[in-house]
Order: structure tokens, then sequence, then C-alpha cells
């Protein structure tokens, strides 16, 4: 779906409207993926109209402290940490250090640099499936969207394009969209974040940096979403699966997330 034109918050897109086959779709405006919100303006009116009644927030504790959430009145926060467990020993940095590394091509190059970067998303979209952080916050998500009468719901982490990436594709193919559909929405945050990191992309490459290297690190690749994709399928066999077992969320909350999020065209 087309990012929804906020001024006041990065990378904002309601799932709804894509496809799920069989004349299914996603119910519009009741499921919302962003970037963070510390410059959220609730009177913003592409904000007010959405009505947000909840946030989960999948970043980390340190995240949450350098840029606290502005909150839509009347929204209810939920903290659902991906990373609580794994960060440290990732070799990956969180989202919050990207805009460092993007004004020290050295810096970049010695971490990151020679393929390293993608290397480290792949295993970070691993632990999206496997750890046990993980597995609690996405949990915690999924249990929110299969909430009786529950309104519309906004995920975001810092950029709104890795664990809330991962997020959507759960969702979605929980919903039954096909491979397709889930890659296409995956990818569709590149434009928006491109936008958002152009000018510190711009002093990187004047640096001397690599600009390959820079897209990696603001923007999101195939291969990344493969990963974790990999790890569902050697760990569980099938999204049903991973979500029952590997993330315990009963078959009924499951199915009330279908009934709330599915609408079909008449």
């Amino acid at each position: 779906m087309p990012a929804i034109p906020a001024a006041s918050v990065a990378n904002l897109r309601d799932l709804g409207g894509l496809p799920l086959g069989d004349g299914r779709s996603v119910r519009p405006g009741l499921v919302l993926r962003s970037a963070q919100l510390d410059r959220l303006d609730p009177d913003e009116a592409a904000v007010a109209a959405l009505g947000v009644r909840t946030v989960v927030d999948l970043r980390t504790e340190t995240e949450r402290a350098d840029r606290p959430d502005r909150l839509p009145p009347g929204a209810r926060p939920v903290v659902a940490d991906v990373l609580a467990d794994h960060l440290a020993g990732s070799g990956l940095p969180p989202a919050a250090r990207l805009k460092t590394l993007l004004t020290d091509p050295a810096l970049a190059e010695e971490h990151l640099g020679g393929g390293r970067v993608r290397a480290a998303f792949a295993r970070t979209y691993r632990t999206f499936v496997s750890g046990e952080s993980a597995r609690a916050a996405y949990r915690s998500l999924l249990t929110e969207l299969g909430t009786p009468g529950a309104g519309p719901l906004l995920f975001h982490c810092t950029a709104g394009k890795d664990r809330t990436g991962w997020a959507a594709t759960v969702v979605l193919t929980l919903l039954g969209a096909d491979e397709e559909t889930v890659r296409a929405e995956y990818l569709a945050v590149n434009p928006a974040v491109r936008v958002a990191f152009a000018p510190m992309i711009e002093g990187f490459t004047a640096q001397g940096g690599d600009p390959e290297l820079a897209l990696d690190l603001i923007g999101v690749v195939p291969e990344y979403l493969e990963a974790a994709l990999d790890e569902v399928a050697v760990r569980h066999g099938s999204m049903e699966t991973y979500v029952r077992e590997g993330l315990g969320v009963p078959d009924e909350v499951t199915a009330l997330i279908r009934e709330r999020l599915t609408v079909t065209s008449a």
C-alpha cells in the first residue's frame, strides 16, 4: 500500500487493502506500521484520522529512552523489545546508531564493510524468529491484534524497516498473503527510508564512503527477509507452526486475527 503522507511520522503505512487471494484483502484502518513516533504531531490531519488505540513499540530500552514516543491521545503503549537479549552480541549496531556510522565512512567500513553488513543483518533476522525476547515481543503483538473489539493498532521500531518489516511479514502470511505480496510490502519501505536518510547518504559518499554499504545499512534487501523465512522453515516448517509453537500464540487467537483483519470484496 502507498505510504500515508504524514509529515510527523516516517514510513507510516496501512496494511489494509493488500490482497489475500480468494477475493479477500486486509481490512483497512486496523493494522499500521511506521518508524519511531518521537516527532508525532497528534493534531496532524493524517495522524488524527487514523484513530490509533494501541501502539506496540518494538525498540530496545536505550532507543526508547533516547527518543520517547509521542502517543496519539488515548492510545495505549505496549513495550515489545525484540532485541533485548541479542543486540550486544549481534555484531550489528542498533538502528539508533545508523546516523553515527553514516557520518564516519572509516568506522562503517571497519565494522561492516566487505559484505559483513548483509551477513550481520541476516543473523539478526534469524534472531527475530528464534530469540527469546523476539518471540515474546511478536507474541505480544499478535495477542494485541487478536483481542476482540480492539481498535486500530500501530507497530513500529526505529526506522520502521527490520523489526517492523518482520512483524508485517508474520501478520500478512498468517492472513494468507502470497509470497509476492509479502515481499513487495517488505521492500516498499525503501523509497521512504532513502528519502529520510538522503542527506546522510550524500555526505557519506562525499567523504569516500561506499554507497552500497550505505544503502545496505539504511534499507532492506530480499536476502534479509529470506534469512528469517529460512529460520522459520528450518525450525518450524511453516509460519502457522512458528506462530503456534514458536511464539506460543493459541489457534483461537490466530483465528480472531484473521476474522478481525480480513474483509471479502462484494
